[in-house]
């Protein structure tokens, strides 16, 4: 038999959680963000994004367009985006949106290493005024640390379209086929176009 004042304490501790969350439901769960980034292969930055502080998950998709229900065969008009949900407590947009640029070839906007083409352009996909003021000051401060004219970055800021969630076989790609994964990231050049870049990039994110 359960003694009466464990219930009692049981009781009283629910009460105290419910009355919390009815005064203010964000201090018991705690709202995740959203940013849609482009840059390239979605299997790519996907990986990369995924394994930062603070984001608690990352999915490939499709955004840009105007075709509804797109697919790896036919997503015209649209580029392979990563949506990333994150954790404004432990990183806020600024710092993700850092970690975006240093992941991208920020001067190629006709597709990222070694695939061409719209679906490949580099994008950041703003959903308010904040994420936008702070995707444009990224840039710039991009254009201070790698000294060259603002002009010279190819990474459109535009406003955020219908993200549509790609084929279950994407997601998480580079985790379940490692050996294809590793083979088609050195391949394509990626790193080493990265390294060439940024080189040691941890001025830029500090």
């Amino acid at each position: 038999m359960i003694p009466m004042n464990k219930i009692f304490r049981t009781i009283i501790v629910f009460c105290m959680l419910l009355q919390l969350l009815i005064a203010s439901p964000t201090k018991v769960f705690a709202e995740s963000e959203e940013a849609i980034f482009a840059g390239g292969c979605f299997w790519c930055l996907e990986h990369d994004l995924e394994k930062i502080d603070g984001v608690l998950s990352a999915e490939s998709g499709y955004s840009g367009g105007d075709l509804t229900n797109p697919t790896y065969e036919n997503h015209s008009g649209h580029q392979e985006v990563v949506r990333v949900s994150y954790d404004p407590v432990v990183i806020s947009y600024k710092d993700l949106v850092k970690q975006y640029w240093v992941n991208i070839d920020p001067f190629d906007d006709e597709g990222q290493f070694c695939d061409r083409g719209n679906s490949y352009k580099p994008i950041i996909f703003t959903s308010n005024q904040e994420q936008e003021r702070d995707a444009k000051e990224s840039q710039e401060s991009v254009s201070v640390a790698l000294n060259i004219p603002l002009e010279q970055l190819k990474v459109d800021i535009i406003d955020s379209k219908t993200f549509w969630i790609a084929e279950k076989y994407h997601q998480d790609f580079a985790l379940k086929n490692p050996f294809k994964y590793n083979f088609y990231r050195s391949s394509c050049g990626r790193d080493n176009r990265l390294k060439k870049i940024w080189g040691d990039y941890n001025k830029f994110l500090n």
